[in-house]
């Protein structure tokens, strides 16, 4: 019978709750547990696909095609969990379910309310997780967005107050999230706002039974631990320190040590299998001893919000770790270069240039010339989604003679729409859900940097994005600008563009794809990992 872990946050937001949840799984996952992750998200939105990046950060996509949380990026990168369209939650879900089931009449006319008609469907939504798994799961990790105290929250926790009602204390436990602050006229560590965290949530009925105390840059010493269980009503070896630490894939390692582990499964009345983090604890040492370090300029649009490309900036340091080298990857505005900016004074002084993707028009002038000054000055470069097709748009433009050539998502009267919309995507007028999204197969084409990069004929790649490569330019550009189309896409008759390249250059290539969502620590990206070490090597040719 699979048993449940929630984990609940307080005082502040951005706290670490999905750090928390994905180190802990990790730790359960090396004990040889199997286990399932999930997020709630208190916000009405159905799905953030259609949010803001400066609003919320990145979009992370799952294999099945879910526009989920970031926080199923760290589930991703720490776990071998896989994640699905049932792993992040929304209120606006939620609620968009109930709605639906009243229209069809499967309520019988009853007056639909929260309890028990919300607070029903979130509780199924705990035990669909687990339903149709291929093999049993042993622990489900459920994440709650958002406070304790806040109003938008109150349903999912009251679901979960009648879960554990249901399926009795030996099932379930809570781990709870706070911030203990660091007052600096005092010279101390103050407990009270944990202390009301954890009041506050047993208000609602549900008693936390792990307390891990983010406190910046201090440590909990003995006594503080001692007050926050006594006032919390748990045992002292249930109070886990959560100081910063860096890297972030070492903070497993510190949950570790302090028994995090231990006193989940001793609640949850699991035997403790013995533990193997011999892999992870490698490649934590491979981070510290990294001798090199190379310089990345990322052209973006998001540039002002650390979180918009935040699965970019890890595969970055993922594939760092792979070269034994320091990443230093500076975010540099598109719109500087767009409007005037010179790409030259910009980048010169970087080893490689990423373009990043992105939606809409705003900067796109400034990414096509930085592709210009990649390509004319044999800089390594790559382009992820937005960056295939304005590099696809600057061949077209600079090397086979098409002055014009853009795509009809910035421009709807080009006469050269080297990006289209595909057919099926014509006519559709609401934006959530109805891109290409998720995993979609990609063959590779021989002898090219794709094939040698991945090392397989064919490969499995997430996708977000509405526009393609327009085929119709595909001979024109192979021949005039001499693109090598390296990733293919078989569709129907005839086949999508995924991977271009250029062989006369050090290192140049591009992905329809988000090649980011799939990187991990312990498995680095092959095209950032190829990337990175063709920016190693100018970097030592520079001197």
């Amino acid at each position: 019978m699979t048993k449940y872990v929630f984990v609940t946050g307080g005082v502040v937001s951005s706290i670490g709750k999905g750090v928390l949840a994905a180190s802990l799984g990790l730790l359960l996952e090396s004990r040889g547990l199997r286990i399932a992750m999930m997020k709630f998200d208190p916000y009405i939105n159905v799905d953030p696909g259609t949010m803001n990046p400066f609003e919320h950060g990145e979009v992370f996509v799952t294999d099945d095609g879910a526009e989920t949380d970031l926080d199923l990026g760290h589930y991703e990168r720490f776990t071998k969990c896989p994640l699905s369209q049932k792993s992040n939650v929304t209120t606006g879900g939620i609620y968009n379910a109930v709605i639906q089931k009243e229209r069809r009449g499967e309520y019988l006319g009853k007056t639909v309310q929260v309890i028990p008609h919300i607070t029903d469907e979130i509780k199924s939504r705990i035990r669909m997780l687990t339903a149709d798994s291929e093999e049993p799961i042993d622990v489900a990790i459920i994440e709650i967005g958002g406070t304790v105290g806040d109003i938008e929250s109150l349903p999912f926790l009251e679901a979960l107050r009648q879960f554990r009602l249901e399926v009795g204390p030996p099932q379930c436990c809570f781990v709870h999230v706070t911030l203990v602050p660091y007052i600096e006229a005092a010279g101390e560590l103050k407990t009270k706002p944990t202390q009301h965290s954890v009041r506050a949530l047993r208000d609602i009925g549900i008693q936390a039974n792990v307390i891990v105390c983010r406190t910046g840059k201090q440590r909990l010493d003995d006594d503080q631990r001692r007050k926050i269980a006594m006032f919390c009503n748990v045992t002292d070896d249930a109070i886990i320190g959560a100081e910063d630490i860096s890297p972030l894939y070492a903070i497993p390692l510190n949950f570790h040590r302090q028994g995090l582990d231990v006193t989940v499964l001793k609640l949850l009345a699991m035997d403790i299998p013995g533990i193997d983090l011999t892999e992870w604890t490698a490649m934590v040492d491979r981070f510290a001893n990294r001798n090199e370090e190379v310089r990345i300029a990322a052209v973006g649009k998001y540039i002002d919000h650390d979180d918009a490309y935040k699965s970019i900036n890890e595969a970055f340091i993922h594939a760092g770790i792979a070269n034994g080298c320091k990443v230093n990857l500076s975010w540099v505005d598109a719109e500087r270069m767009e409007n005037g900016g010179s790409p030259k004074d910009l980048l010169s002084e970087f080893d490689g240039v990423l373009v990043g993707p992105g939606f809409g028009s705003r900067g796109v002038e400034g990414k096509i010339r930085a592709v210009q000054y990649a390509r004319e000055q044999k800089v390594p470069f790559f382009g992820i989604c937005l960056g295939m097709q304005v590099a696809c748009i600057e061949l077209a433009r600079n090397l086979a003679g098409l002055s014009g050539a853009h795509s009809t998502e910035m421009d709807p009267e080009t006469p050269y729409p080297v990006i289209s919309l595909l057919s099926e995507q014509k006519g559709i007028k609401d934006l959530g859900g109805t891109m290409r999204l998720g995993a979609y197969r990609c063959d590779l084409k021989e002898h090219t940097r794709a094939s040698e990069a991945y090392g397989d004929a064919f490969i499995y790649e997430r996708h977000r994005h509405r526009y393609e490569f327009n085929n119709e330019f595909l001979e024109q550009l192979a021949g005039e600008a001499k693109m090598v189309v390296s990733g293919t896409h078989p569709k129907g008759d005839h086949e999508l563009v995924e991977i271009i390249e250029l062989a006369d250059h050090p290192w140049f290539c591009a992905s329809q794809f988000h090649p980011e969502f799939k990187s991990t620590p312990l498995s680095p990206q092959p095209l950032f990992r190829e990337f990175v070490h063709a920016a190693l090597l100018a970097r030592r040719k520079r001197g």
